[in-house]
């Protein structure tokens, strides 16, 4: 009896901790239900990526040089509604990166000690203004800058929401979830380019911003409205009466932040030290670089050398198919021998040369 008494004590106290655990959660959450929010909130971020390098809002730039006006060519789209050279309409796609690599490690860091559901909450509130502010810009550079802004709102999501996963999946099912997670970047892409090819031919490529913002603006407000989730590394500081009285203040500081935390610095030193983060990091820039380069000079590529008048269609069907089979079917498999860094590495090796 003696022997039997503090595992009787034990799992009482294990019972009464498991509700009080689900009371800290909104009444909506379940991890389905948030994989699901996620997943749609990262498609619209990548739709974005995919309707700015459409034909149908990229456009092509026109022959303003000519002298014989029967010869003379009026671009279409952003490019010729600009006058932008190959180069400026390079850096467009580009411009969000600015914003991302600023803002990623600031919201990483008030992640420490504001809930990080509001920061994506706030993160998609300057999305949402920034794609609304393309789609009403005036020149190269009120276009470049919203651009920008973009990126901004992106760096809240993007380094949040795949911790929020891998908090919730399932033990044996996280790679999946996380496959599903970011098979939403690749399908998102290929819906941009069919939804800006279409939008911006029948209607107009300013549009096709606009009804971005519009699409994400529900997500914005949830972000706000929703009682926040709790995130487990910050689980003893979101219980704390320091981080509710910010909760309830609506508001944290800077200085605050930086007290709480060992700062930015100290965290991007220890990550630089992580061997595997370093490697990861540097193989996943090379194959953005070439990603990059397809996924916006593809379309006007096949529009311009080739005479394809459905290069947004047939390229949005295509990156669709191979997101979607590459990505699934890739989480699955590390799930089934083990989602080990080794395992990654004998799977991803083979298939990366035999690709290239």
């Amino acid at each position: 009896m003696l022997n039997s008494a503090p595992s009787d004590v034990s799992a009482g106290s294990s019972s009464q901790e498991l509700p009080q655990q689900q009371q800290q959660q909104p009444r909506w959450f379940t991890p389905r239900r948030l994989l699901i929010l996620f997943c749609a909130i990262n498609m619209l971020n990548y739709v974005d990526r995919g309707v700015i390098a459409s034909n149908g809002v990229n456009g092509a730039p026109g022959n303003y040089t000519c002298e014989v006006p029967e010869t003379c060519a009026h671009g279409t789209g952003i490019q010729g509604d600009f006058k932008l050279s190959y180069f400026q309409d390079g850096v467009l796609s580009s411009a969000f990166m600015v914003g991302l690599l600023v803002a990623s490690p600031v919201f990483a860091e008030f992640s420490k000690t504001y809930n990080p559901f509001r920061l994506i909450g706030v993160g998609l509130s300057v999305w949402t203004v920034a794609t609304a502010g393309c789609g009403l810009s005036v020149d190269f550079w009120s276009i470049t800058f919203f651009r920008m802004l973009v990126g901004v709102g992106e760096a809240s999501f993007i380094s949040l929401a795949a911790p929020y996963i891998d908090d919730n999946a399932p033990p044996d099912q996280r790679a999946a979830w996380l496959s599903i997670f970011y098979m939403c970047i690749p399908v998102g892409v290929a819906l941009g380019y069919v939804f800006g090819g279409l939008v911006g031919s029948l209607v107009n490529w300013r549009a096709a911003f606009l009804a971005e913002a519009c699409l994400m603006l529900p997500f914005a407000i949830f972000g706000f409205i929703s009682h926040p989730i709790n995130m487990k590394g910050n689980s003893k500081l979101h219980q704390s009466d320091h981080f509710e009285d910010k909760e309830k203040n609506g508001f944290v500081s800077l200085n605050s932040s930086l007290q709480d935390g060992r700062g930015v610095v100290a965290d991007l030193k220890e990550l630089f030290q992580n061997k595997i983060f370093v490697v990861n990091v540097l193989g996943y820039i090379a194959f953005n670089f070439v990603l990059g380069a397809y996924s916006y000079w593809g379309p006007k590529a096949g529009a311009a050398v080739y005479h394809m008048s459905d290069a947004d269609i047939l390229f949005g069907v295509v990156t669709i198919f191979c997101g979607i089979v590459g990505t699934v079917f890739g989480g699955v498999i590390l799930d089934y021998v083990g989602s080990t860094i080794t395992n990654t590495f004998k799977y991803l090796q083979p298939w990366g040369q035999l690709v290239a």
